[in-house]
């Protein structure tokens, strides 16, 4: 007798209800989809009919190109789920299950509407239970070979003209060569830099110059420049990236503090020094690696990204991807190249760079832009913003749940940015996405980025544009930002009803938690600090006053336990935050060990409003508590105001800016507790901040 196989009777049980004439290929389709509608929160009912029975597809890395999604014949690509799925999704729930293993992509995947549930129903990608099964964007490298035994270098074939910006050794991203130059050994210049100090005078012998890099950070930027050429005692910068690192604030001429900045040249051989580094050479097809002690290059894996990113999830305005989940799996492996290149990365703020030819650049910017000028003003409006690993656009009620990732090279999950940072060409318009109990862990750049930053952002031409309801609830986030070091681990620029919640966030070298963009400039009746007499910025064309506010309101951030972050940047707060919000929150956090330069809790900053600041403990802090920038240089003119401080503990740190009936910013009935006397109301605050499992979940 012949058994059936269980993916036989769910095929059965489908042929039942489909007619002969619907029946095509390899699995049954499915009967012509219902009318066209567009449910919100329930799938569509069809009298006299029983629900469909769920379809569950099965991909392996042994499945096969003429599998059939059955668990006995598995797909064994990605793209050949996609095709299945699309023609199930139509009026089935669909599940692919993926087993456990590396699933090497060759190209990132891209999901538009139709890949998404259609008509109220929902597809979902799920990892073999506690497998996490890994989309990588990289390409395993062996045959290792000792190349220099007095210097510990080691070396392997990759392809030619190969030239990442990222390396994971072991599970790990390892460093780029590199070597630190003292400020005073070069004078800075719009054309590059003048060596001053002979002794560095020898870089000019370095071959392959077009690829070094220049490494700048200060107190809240990190900037990336490529050099073009070296000529005896000139580095002449490759433009238009090293000009536009030259203006604005905190530059590579003119930070805002000499005494914390620092600079590296990067990216060559003999920048191979320390242990953990690594240089490859794409003329060549050449990886180079110094191991740390005790690895051995025989049993080391050693991954080298080829993908700049792995999935964009895009629909469109009219029809965005709906119900779309993906849940145990593990993304790994990319290397975002822009930097590598002309534009360099010229840093602002968090993921967010200026790019591209600045119109009337100053004659002479490290005198005259330096902190801030017309034309850098005139782009403020038009940064553009790293693109990410994973990429939400158009979407709604999409789900990233009990997922990794890890060894990214750059923002790990971008939800609703700039269309310059969609590989779709669309930004925006996201709502109802849920990022829950993920783990992110060595990245190159921060965790998660929700928002855009160009005016459809805060003020968009069409309601759809918006972004709403984003839930950020018990991810933990850890060991981030290592090559662009200025983005924070969540970053929300605009977007209303945003809840970050019960997250673990630690060991960052800026933020734990930003909220808001704009410094104010984009409020209600603008902001003091941006007429004529400070930066000109509403001289510039396509700035303006609004009368009405932005998107950004009701955010929440409550529950979250931040510590050991701003390891680096003396700028920014463990949880800090920009711009009027009315009806937020930012209540029962648990901040500590937040010691490294000045060492800001929370930080109220520019323009902040209807910011209520409640119950929080604040433990072991290095400057600050609570800092708000009431920027009183502009008095008797206001900008931060009707900000709220009550009900907080702190054992450590100060309260300062100008918290006065004038501006409605009141702080009162906030404790000094000495050590970790802690009353009991913030112990249990203190118990209940950060990761919580299902049981104690509100």
């Amino acid at each position: 007798m012949h058994r059936l196989r269980p993916a036989d009777l769910t095929i059965l049980l489908l042929m039942i209800a489909t007619p002969a004439s619907a029946q095509l290929g390899p699995f049954p389709a499915i009967p012509t989809a219902p009318p066209h509608v567009e449910p919100e929160h329930h799938r569509i009912v069809i009298p006299n009919r029983p629900d469909p029975i769920p379809v569950i597809l099965h991909l392996s890395p042994d499945g096969s190109i003429d599998g059939d999604g059955s668990a006995e014949h598995p797909f064994v690509s990605f793209e050949q789920a996609q095709k299945a799925v699309r023609q199930f999704s139509q009026s089935h729930d669909v599940t692919v299950q993926i087993a456990s293993g590396t699933y090497p992509l060759t190209a990132p995947l891209r999901f538009t509407a139709d890949d998404g549930g259609q008509h109220g129903f929902t597809v979902r990608w799920e990892g073999a239970s506690g497998s996490y099964p890994a989309l990588s964007g990289g390409v395993t490298v062996s045959g290792w070979t000792l190349a220099d035994p007095e210097l510990g270098i080691w070396q392997a074939r990759i392809p030619q003209g190969t030239n990442p910006r990222q390396l994971s050794v072991n599970g790990r991203l390892a460093q780029r060569a590199r070597v630190e130059i003292p400020r005073n050994a070069v004078e800075f210049h719009p054309w590059g830099l003048l060596i001053k100090d002979d002794q560095w005078k020898t870089l000019a012998a370095l071959p392959d110059q077009r690829r070094i890099e220049v490494e700048g950070m200060s107190w809240f930027t990190h900037r990336h420049a490529m050099v073009e050429r070296i000529e005896a005692d000139r580095i002449i910068m490759q433009q238009p990236g090293w000009r536009n690192n030259l203006i604005g604030y905190d530059t590579f001429a003119r930070p805002v503090s000499a005494d914390v900045a620092r600079m590296f040249l990067v990216n060559a051989l003999a920048f191979l020094r320390e242990p953990g580094q690594w240089y490859a050479d794409p003329r060549a097809g050449t990886l180079y690696y110094k191991p740390h002690a005790g690895e051995d290059m025989r049993q080391a894996e050693i991954v080298l990204p080829r993908l700049e990113y792995l999935i964009s999830i895009a629909g469109t305005y009219d029809r965005p991807v709906r119900d779309l989940q993906f849940r145990g799996l593990s993304f790994q492996h990319t290397s975002w190249l822009q930097p590598s290149g002309p534009e360099g990365y010229a840093s602002q703020q968090s993921g967010a760079y200026l790019a591209g030819e600045i119109s009337d650049y100053p004659t002479n910017p490290i005198r005259d832009c330096s902190w801030g000028c017309p034309a850098f003003e005139a782009r403020r409006n038009h940064w553009s913003q790293q693109p990410a690993a994973v990429q939400i656009a158009a979407a709604t009620r999409i789900v990233f749940d009990d997922n990794h990732f890890g060894q990214l090279g750059q923002v790990a999950l971008g939800i609703g940015n700039n269309a310059d940072a969609n590989e779709s060409g669309i930004g925006l318009g996201t709502s109802a996405i849920e990022v829950t109990d993920n783990e992110f862990a060595d990245l190159a750049g921060g965790a998660i980025m929700v928002g855009g930053i160009e005016p459809n952002a805060h003020h968009p031409t069409l309601p759809v544009m918006g972004l709403r309801d984003i839930l950020i609830r018990n991810n933990r986030i850890t060991n981030i930002s290592h090559d662009y070091k200025e983005q924070s681990a969540i970053l929300v620029t605009y977007a209303s009803g945003t809840l970050i919640l019960n997250n673990n966030v630690s060991d960052t070298p800026y933020d734990g938690i930003d909220v808001g963009w704009g410094w104010g400039a984009n409020d209600p009746g603008g902001s003091a600090e941006y007429w004529r007499q400070q930066r000109s910025y509403y001289d510039m064309p396509g700035n303006h006053v609004y009368d009405t506010p932005t998107t950004l309101r009701d955010t929440v951030i409550m529950g979250n336990r931040v510590s050991r972050v701003k390891q680096w940047f003396p700028d920014g707060g463990a949880i800090y935050h920009l711009s009027a919000d009315p009806d937020s929150l930012i209540a029962e956090n648990y901040i500590s060990d937040v010691k490294g330069s000045g060492g800001i809790a929370i930080y109220l900053d520019e323009g902040s409003r209807y910011v209520t600041v409640r119950d929080n403990v604040i433990d072991d802090v290095g400057g600050v508590w609570l800092n708000l920038n009431s920027q009183d240089h502009i008095a008797p003119k206001r900008t931060a105001m009707d900000n709220l401080a009550t009900g907080n503990w702190y054992n450590s740190g100060r309260l300062q800016g100008n918290w006065t009936d004038y501006l409605n910013n009141r702080a009162f009935d906030n404790v000094a507790v000495e050590g970790a006397a802690w009353p009991e109301k913030a112990r249990k605050i203190i118990e209940r901040s950060g990761i919580r499992n299902e049981e104690a979940k509100p």
